[in-house]
């Protein structure tokens, strides 16, 4: 073999192994429904699984004298890689908290009821960052996916229960997304 035939044939396969290295370091984006797609010149920049827990009260049904329910009123978790290193947290706002301090707060623009009626829905959400600059203060969007558990507790809730907090454990994949770069 000529010594620039053998040079391509090197630079090739470098490049072929890079590659593949790169596509097995990032995490599969999970697939979403249609409704629950960012909007155009997003792209998804982290995938987190998250375990916690899905905060209820049981609270008097606001203009329905007598009547109480469980009401939401925090997520509590752990956001991780896919290799379980703790890159943050998941809160009240909602908020997401990356370790380095950067965080953004969301607001649901679409749901869906997802394939298990015993789990909380999946969410797409607008994001607001605050905090200092870093790792999540790019993301525009999020989408909670794969959801397991976190719906409020099966359990009556009655006056005799008024203020009891539930803390529900849950399961989720968070998809994050920022603007595409021009």
């Amino acid at each position: 073999m000529q010594p620039s035939s053998r040079s391509r044939l090197l630079a090739a396969s470098a490049l072929a192994g890079a590659a593949l290295l790169a596509a097995c370091a990032a995490p599969p984006v999970p697939v979403a429904p249609a409704a629950l797609q960012p909007p155009a010149g997003q792209h998804a920049t982290q995938v987190l699984q998250a375990r916690g827990v899905q905060i209820y009260e049981c609270a008097a049904v606001a203009g329905r004298p007598g009547e109480y329910a469980w009401a939401f009123r925090a997520p509590d978790a752990e956001l991780t890689d896919t290799a379980g290193r703790t890159l943050g947290k998941h809160y009240a706002g909602p908020t997401w908290e990356a370790n380095d301090g950067s965080k953004v707060t969301g607001r649901i623009r679409a749901r869906d009821a997802g394939p298990d009626p015993r789990a909380v829905p999946w969410l797409l959400l607008d994001t607001s960052a605050e905090g200092p600059a870093g790792s999540f203060s790019g993301v525009r969007s999020i989408q909670r996916l794969q959801t397991i558990g976190g719906i409020a507790p099966a359990e009556p809730c009655s006056a005799e229960r008024a203020t009891q907090i539930a803390r529900v454990p849950y399961r989720a994949v968070y998809v994050l997304f920022a603007a595409a770069a021009s």
